[in-house]
């Protein structure tokens, strides 16, 4: 697949997270399932992850690349969680998701490093 598209679907992931993130929410997320908000943190940043490292794969300089790319997600992450903190009232700033973000934000670099060694 083309880096465009890759490119692309790291664009919309990124939108899709700030508007679930900074929309106020009446009632809960109902999905029919009880799921921790924190595994939904964990998921969504290990993809939103792997997306951006689709898109900025380079040929060279790749550890340097897997650091900026995952430090730009996490600060990316802190701050969604202080604008949401801000500018909503039915959601507040957590540590626990940044957290969570972080260990999602983990398992997709080490993913992408383990897969890359092995090519």
């Amino acid at each position: 697949m083309g880096r465009n598209y890759f490119f692309y679907v790291a664009v919309l992931l990124t939108t899709a997270i700030t508007v679930g993130s900074l929309i106020s929410l009446k009632k809960g997320l109902e999905i029919g399932v009880q799921i921790s908000d924190k595994i939904l943190h964990a998921s969504g940043y290990c993809l939103l992850t792997i997306s951006w490292l689709l898109a900025f794969r380079p040929k060279t300089y790749l550890w340097k690349s897997l650091v900026l790319v995952a430090l730009a997600v996490f600060i990316y992450g802190i701050i969604i969680e202080i604008l949401q903190g801000v500018f909503t009232y039915s959601r507040q700033a957590d540590f626990y998701d940044a957290f969570a973000n972080l260990a999602g934000i983990t398992m997709a670099t080490l993913f992408f490093a383990i897969v890359l060694k092995k090519k």
